[in-house]
């Protein structure tokens, strides 16, 4: 697991290379991750958008940026988390991901909560890992 705190929240990455539904033979391997986020701090915050960074093993990089999370913008009260597991493919064997999510607190204010950077490591790279 990955994890990462920005003031006081906490955003945990747990990456799970998916064999059933990757084909290597054509060069399609599928991750999913699960992302907890918890609320730390006195501030209620709400998850307005999210940035992502992902990069395969040859160094392609695609940025990903859009409203919430799967759908939603979650909004964590003192004390409570949020959590949600989705998904990536790449045209290679490893990459890794990173990225923020845009918080807004209850007085407008934002920050960037920093995702930790995690490996996407399949069994079909021998040897190598992010």
């Amino acid at each position: 697991m990955y994890e990462e705190i920005t003031e006081k929240i906490k955003i945990t990455v747990k990456p799970e290379f998916l064999d059933e539904h990757s084909d290597p033979d054509e060069k399609r391997f599928i991750w999913a991750y699960h992302v907890k986020i918890e609320n730390f701090g006195d501030d209620t915050v709400k998850l307005v958008s999210r940035s992502w960074t992902i990069s395969d093993s040859l160094g392609r990089v695609q940025e990903v940026r859009g409203s919430g999370v799967v759908g939603e913008n979650p909004i964590l009260k003192p004390g409570s988390s949020f959590e949600y597991t989705s998904g990536t493919p790449l045209n290679t064997p490893s990459g890794f991901m990173m990225g923020t999510y845009k918080m807004k607190k209850n007085n407008g204010s934002t920050f960037n909560a920093h995702i930790p950077a995690f490996s996407l490591d399949s069994p079909h790279e021998k040897g190598l890992q992010n």
